[in-house]
């Protein structure tokens, strides 16, 4: 027991350097690119807000702050709520649209790793109402660290996306995401956690950005659980 506490203690620290190390490399290209769509949005919006920050949870009790570059034209606050279906889709800005594509508006969540708020990979972080509603369910789930990617994310993403933009409403939104995203992502984060390695996190990061810049994607891991859960 006590060996595999220290390997697990070992796997923590090790995905704790990795993490530092390799955000203050990004950061290098990542400040010009943020400075360049700072700029752009000066240019196109005046002074509307560069960043989207919203509360999210990094363990059942421990809220934290998420940086997002906005995407989505200001409203009342009340009107940001909930997750993202066919309801904002309206909001979107054109500059939103080519940044969530290229996945740039989570550069800010660099200061959320290095701050140990969130890790590359793993679960990605949960509404605090969600992990209201579902206790059990996420604390199981954000025994890991939340992730920028991770298992879900490059499963499940896509499939979630189609599903949300069908949407038309926003209580509608919040009952599809409740009903069918949350237990289908929860099961692929539950397989991550009891696989979760350096190596794991590794591939992972690769498949995200082979998704991203169409790099060749080597053959998938060979978990049965691993695809889609079915509907």
């Amino acid at each position: 027991m006590r060996k595999t506490e220290g390997r697990d203690r070992r796997t923590v620290t090790a995905k704790r350097i990795f993490d530092i190390g390799f955000a203050l490399v990004l950061m290098v290209p990542a400040l010009p690119v943020l400075g360049i769509v700072w700029v752009i949005m000066r240019m196109q919006e005046g002074r509307a807000p560069f960043l989207f920050v919203s509360e999210r949870m990094k363990t059942v009790d421990q809220p934290f702050m998420l940086y997002k570059i906005r995407t989505m034209r200001c409203v009342h606050p009340q009107e940001n709520r909930g997750v993202a279906g066919g309801d904002k889709t309206h909001r979107i800005t054109p500059l939103g649209r080519f940044l969530r594509r290229t996945r740039i508006d989570e550069l800010p969540q660099l200061f959320n790793v290095l701050r140990g708020d969130m890790s590359f990979v793993g679960p990605r972080p949960p509404d605090p109402n969600y992990v209201r509603a579902f206790p059990g369910l996420y604390g199981q789930i954000l025994k890991s660290k939340p992730g920028i990617t991770g298992l879900a994310t490059i499963i499940y993403h896509n499939h979630e996306e189609h599903i949300l933009a069908r949407c038309k409403t926003p209580e509608e939104t919040d009952a599809v995401y409740r009903r069918r995203c949350i237990p289908r992502k929860a099961r692929l984060d539950l397989i991550y956690q009891r696989n979760a390695n350096l190596r794991l996190d590794l591939y992972i990061m690769y498949l995200t950005a082979a998704e991203l810049f169409r790099l060749p994607r080597r053959k998938a891991v060979r978990w049965r659980e691993i695809h889609v859960p079915a509907e």
